[in-house]
């Protein structure tokens, strides 16, 4: 009775029954999320959908409203998406939501005993609760001639905005480091008819987190698009007058640039967090709430080092589908509610004509065996085996594969391999339980 007395009185649903509950909720509370990307964006609507009543403010030193990050090194930097079409949420949904933004300012300090943020406009915000999606920052080199003109990091939109308006002039471009945004770029400036050169320290490509397979298949990928690989390349000095011509490695070797992109990793926005005096182990340490060590700050996204019940470890993902599941546990921490975060992590990568789907984690593995063809064309999948057991795989031009890796992995049955990489048998009935 009480609760269709609260709904018929304009209460939502979810609101009227936090409140049966005993759940508090204060119209006076006041939730600052730093950061304004994926995990704050979900963070925000999930708080409403979770029956908060109280304000919430969004902080970010960019001065854009929430936008996608993923198309940056693909889409919109191939020129194929203009900025207009990455934002992540109209404007519109803000207001129903009733979100403030402070953009283009920056929190230098969190006073978490008094529970106020210091600004460096000056201001200073306070809050009742508190939610930190900082993200991840590159990680950048100290190279003589890192300051030349045409050195370019990739990480934001206007990051990206820059590098078109250097490939608008540039005829050869090298990109340092061969992980995925580095692939990734590659194949975009290679679509806007720039010849590419990608140097690479280690002596394959994404060795770091994939297989031998999956490296040689991009190798031969790139190369067959026109792009220069050059394996065991450590870069030493960028050389040019105010201008950068070229790339100099260890072993003198000289490769001609009009532009050159950096992309050797990232890393968590941390500083807040430790300052303010919270438990930081590569990333913001959260539980399995997304709770930090502190009773009134939760923590989502790139930032965190946060436990994986699936995966039975603690680690730290960049990846947008962790960002928004986590959040949506730290808006339910804010709330009141135990919600865990228990997610299988998946990740994703377009480059030319092939889509890279990636399930599990595949650190630890003991055999990695293929289905299909990894010598010759463009569709093949990669499983990666440990004890009997598929933890991980990358599947390429295979949406099939991925969607049964990922049941594979979930339910955690020792795996017939010879079934597995048979081609002739229908992938999906290595599913028990009548998945399908």
């Amino acid at each position: 009775m009480l609760a269709s007395q609260l709904i018929s009185g304009g209460i939502s649903e979810i609101v009227a029954a936090y409140l049966i509950k005993g759940i508090k909720m204060e119209v006076d509370d006041h939730v600052v999320i730093i950061g304004a990307s994926h995990a704050a964006v979900q963070l925000m609507i999930s708080l409403r959908q979770q029956g908060w009543l109280g304000a919430i403010t969004t902080i970010s030193d960019e001065p854009h409203m929430p936008y996608q990050r993923p198309p940056l090194s693909k889409s919109y930097l191939d020129g194929s998406v203009e900025a207009d079409r990455l934002v992540l949420r109209a404007a519109e949904t803000y207001d129903k939501l009733k979100v403030d933004f402070k953009l283009g300012c920056k929190v230098t300090s969190i006073d978490a005993r008094n529970k106020q943020l210091n600004l460096d406009t000056g201001e200073k915000i306070g809050f009742t609760k508190l939610a930190l999606c900082t993200g991840a920052r590159v990680r950048q080199l100290d190279l003589p001639g890192s300051e030349l003109e045409g050195v370019h990091y990739l990480r934001t939109m206007d990051d990206v905005k820059a590098i078109r308006q250097s490939a608008k002039k540039a005829s050869r471009a090298v990109i340092i480091g061969g992980g995925y945004i580095g692939l990734e770029t590659a194949a975009s400036l290679t679509k806007l008819g720039i010849k590419v050169t990608v140097l690479e320290t280690e002596t394959r490509l994404l060795k770091r987190v994939a297989s031998e397979q999956v490296s040689e298949f991009y190798k031969r990928l790139h190369e067959e698009e026109g792009v220069e690989i050059r394996l065991g390349s450590k870069v030493v000095a960028l050389q040019g007058n105010s201008q950068v011509k070229s790339v100099v490695c260890d072993d003198d070797s000289h490769s001609g640039a009009d532009m050159v992109i950096i992309g050797v990793g990232v890393i968590p926005n941390t500083e807040l967090a430790s300052e303010a005096g919270l438990v930081v182990e590569n990333g913001i340490v959260v539980d399995q709430f997304a709770q930090t060590s502190h009773p009134d700050i939760v923590a989502a996204g790139d930032c965190t080092f946060h436990p994986n019940a699936l995966l039975k470890k603690s680690l730290r993902l960049e990846s947008v589908p962790n960002a928004s599941e986590q959040a949506k546990a730290a808006a339910a921490s804010l709330c009141g509610i135990k919600k865990a975060y228990s997610e299988l992590p998946w990740f994703w990568s377009d480059q030319f004509d092939v889509k890279l789907q990636i399930a599990g984690i595949s650190q630890g593995y003991t055999k990695a065996v293929v289905r299909g063809d990894a010598s010759a064309g463009r569709s093949f999948s990669v499983f990666y085996i440990k004890d009997q057991y598929v933890i991980a795989a990358d599947c390429i031009n295979r949406p099939k594969d991925f969607m049964v890796a990922k049941k594979l992995i979930l339910q955690q049955s020792k795996i017939d391999v010879a079934a597995l990489v048979d081609e002739s048998s229908e992938i999906k009935k290595l599913l028990i339980n009548g998945e399908q």
